[in-house]
């Protein structure tokens, strides 16, 4: 089915949230950039947003662990996709639990005016606790994908990035030296050991 209907005589987009959530490690980027490279394939005119607070392997680029990387603007507000995204067919967004929770309202205007909209994120923080406006954003998406790192003390799924050092603040940037994906199980032992 094509993208576009035809309304009254007048072409129109139809517009739709897709998520992609779940720990680190576990290809939420890797999805995001794929589908964003397989848009531009199809000569379809894609805008790209990150958080300014994430510069952990480039400045402006989306980059995946796996190093494939897609030229993107970083910004500091929800608010500003709505003006930098205007005008495009897909707009694509990178850790989306580090926007404000006006994103979910940016996210649904964008799908309203027929944009497709690709939102990946951390859907739960180092404590296992929803994140930022991932929550909402699976609520009220078309398409939620859930993605799973492998746990590194067992070999099951993940569940959550388990922080390695004894840091509480909520946000804390980092790579395998600070976080491991571990499924249910190995969480709790982790934090019984912890105590």
């Amino acid at each position: 089915m094509s993208p576009i209907t035809e309304k009254n005589g007048e072409m129109m987009r139809r517009g739709r949230i897709e998520v992609i959530c779940g720990s680190m490690f576990s290809g939420k980027t890797e999805e995001l950039i794929r589908r964003l490279k397989r848009a531009q394939f199809a000569h379809q005119s894609v805008e790209i947003f990150k958080p300014t607070i994430d510069t952990r392997y480039d400045e402006t680029n989306v980059v995946s662990h796996e190093g494939n990387a897609i030229m993107s603007t970083p910004i500091e507000s929800s608010a500003s996709i709505l003006l930098l995204g205007e005008d495009t067919d897909v707009v694509g967004i990178d850790e989306a639990q580090f926007f404000d929770d006006n994103l979910v309202n940016v996210c649904n205007e964008l799908a309203n005016r027929g944009v497709r909209v690709i939102v990946a994120g951390l859907d739960i923080d180092f404590k296992g606790i929803p994140f930022g406006p991932m929550p909402a954003l699976c609520a009220v998406a078309d398409e939620v994908t859930k993605v799973h790192a492998i746990c590194v003390r067992c070999g099951a799924l993940a569940y959550v990035s388990h922080r390695t050092i004894d840091e509480d603040k909520r946000v804390l940037l980092g790579e395998q030296t600070i976080y491991e994906p571990l499924c249910r199980t190995c969480y709790q032992k982790a934090l019984e050991e912890k105590k």
